[in-house]
């Protein structure tokens, strides 16, 4: 009976051989095939099941003799965290990607946000080896207490992009599959267009990424930056004027005192109609030369109250723009519900707000019409996509700000694809022709086309790897390193349980 039962599984496994092996080779073959899978192919072929030719065995033995040489590293069961380590890109002013490895030979790949400090990251080290990468939600909860607003989430955020990306790995499935579904296969894109040294050069970025890139969706600065040396158009500016007499929302970290570092309510600064009207006259070249089709969004105001917000945005109601983004600091609530019902154009904020929960204020006060995570601040994958379900109950839409390399990009098209009230999502980097060459996708398909973002159908995880020899190319001036050892990191050095 044993021998019979033996001699059928033998004649089944020869034939399942048969077919892996062909497949194997195929896939070898294949010029598509990462570098990656095809170690994994060469492994795996090395410890393969084979029971022919051993009938005269018993069944006890047969199995020890098989199994004697297995390869166990596909089991994603078995998968645990060893490392992680970095690098140090020019993107932004400095975006650490970082990149977990396994006992079994993937890896997944994270992004620490945009300009924050990789340290965020590597503080979680200690907390995350040994785990089975696959918890996802287990690890998350375990280091979420580590991220803060803004930058200081990019850590935790940063850890649970590159767990997606493995876990997705492990079991051979695009993140968004791990993450429900997919509602759609591309992603619109919205081009962000930064202040330029003049009313034409913005109206060339406009026209380069409309006409020669195709992006659908466009977002601008109106900011009273650019109100610079008129006179007579804002009040109470000189005071905070920095050296070289800018109004810049950006400036020294060590002066608390200084404009970049004054919440809005506090600046008194205001503006007058004169510089109302040159804002207006500068959105109204931009609508004229895209026409109405295209959606604008805008961004970067300056630091002012909310009553000089709302006139500024009465004063654009009539360009039908597509929001006002952050117009005070989001965690003015109630000075958010008062803008929203004053103006006719959507409001949204959110870039640096962390996790669902302090979103829900905002949501359930509907104090604004979009929320606008930051997917490397507000969680990652699962939580965003929480974020965004949560805000659908409310008739709330979602768009996403994204301003780092191709790793949280398409971290963010993974979640983009499996939220069903998405709209659009930020692509910050369109003027740096190396960015898209960081990574390769895996399969070779075509990362930004036309404005959308292609969602992965079939390659796993994240969908990329990265262009190692392009990253070194870019790594930020301050930190040449890559991907060096931070055994330094791997011991925990407190009691973190936030209870007695």
């Amino acid at each position: 009976m044993k021998k019979s039962v033996l001699k059928m599984l033998s004649e089944r496994q020869r034939s399942d051989d048969r077919l892996l092996s062909k497949k194997r080779k195929k896939e070898l073959k294949n010029p598509e095939t990462t570098s990656e899978r095809r170690n994994f192919l060469k492994k795996t072929a090395l410890g393969g099941i084979a029971l022919t030719g051993m009938m005269g065995l018993s069944v006890e033995e047969t199995i020890a003799q098989t199994t004697q040489k297995v390869s166990r590293s596909s089991s994603p069961s078995d998968l645990k965290i060893t490392d992680m380590r970095y690098a140090l890109t020019a993107v932004m002013g400095g975006t650490a990607i970082i990149r977990i490895d396994t006992n079994q030979g993937i890896y997944g790949l994270g992004e620490v946000r945009d300009a924050a400090d990789v340290r965020y990251a590597l503080f979680l080290k200690s907390r995350i080896l040994g785990e089975n990468p696959c918890n996802v939600e287990k690890i998350f909860k375990k280091i979420k207490q580590f991220g803060g607003p803004a930058r200081q989430a990019g850590g935790v955020c940063a850890v649970e992009m590159a767990l997606w990306d493995l876990c997705g790995k492990a079991y051979d499935v695009p993140a968004w599959q791990l993450l429900g579904g997919r509602y759609r296969d591309k992603v619109r894109l919205y081009a962000d267009t930064p202040e330029a040294s003049s009313e034409e050069e913005q109206q060339r970025l406009i026209k380069f990424r409309v006409e020669e890139q195709g992006y659908t969706w466009l977002k601008m600065d109106v900011s009273i930056g650019e109100l610079k040396g008129i006179p007579d158009t804002v009040v109470n500016g000189k005071f905070w004027e920095d050296q070289r007499g800018n109004l810049a929302q950006w400036g020294d970290l060590n002066n608390m005192t200084s404009y970049a570092n004054t919440k809005h309510p506090f600046t008194q600064i205001q503006i007058t109609e004169k510089g109302l009207d040159i804002l207006a006259e500068r959105v109204e070249h931009i609508r004229t030369m895209v026409g109405y089709e295209i959606p604008i969004s805008t961004d970067h105001y300056g630091h002012f109250d909310l009553n000089n917000g709302i006139r500024l945005a009465k004063k654009l109601d009539k360009y039908r723009l597509a929001w006002f983004e952050d117009m005070v600091p989001w965690q003015y609530t109630e000075q958010w519900k008062t803008i929203s019902d004053a103006i006719e154009t959507p409001t949204t904020t959110g870039e640096d707000i962390h996790y669902l929960d302090n979103f829900k204020p905002l949501i359930h006060n509907r104090s604004v019409d979009i929320v606008h995570p930051d997917l490397a601040s507000s969680g990652g994958l699962l939580e965003t996509k929480r974020i965004g379900d949560y805000a659908e109950e409310f008739g709330i839409a979602m768009a996403m700000h994204q301003a780092g390399t191709p790793v949280s990009f398409m971290a963010n098209v993974h979640c983009a694809a499996a939220t069903q009230n998405f709209l659009a999502l930020e692509h910050h980097s369109v003027d740096l022709p190396w960015w898209e060459d960081l990574v390769k996708t895996v399969g070779g398909f075509k990362m930004i086309d036309k404005g959308f973002a292609t969602v992965p159908l079939t390659a796993p995880g994240l969908g990329i790897e990265l262009d190692e020899e392009v990253v070194k190319k870019h790594l930020d001036r301050r930190d040449k390193s890559f991907f060096k050892s931070t055994d330094e990191w791997n011991e925990p050095r407190s009691h973190d349980r936030t209870y007695s």
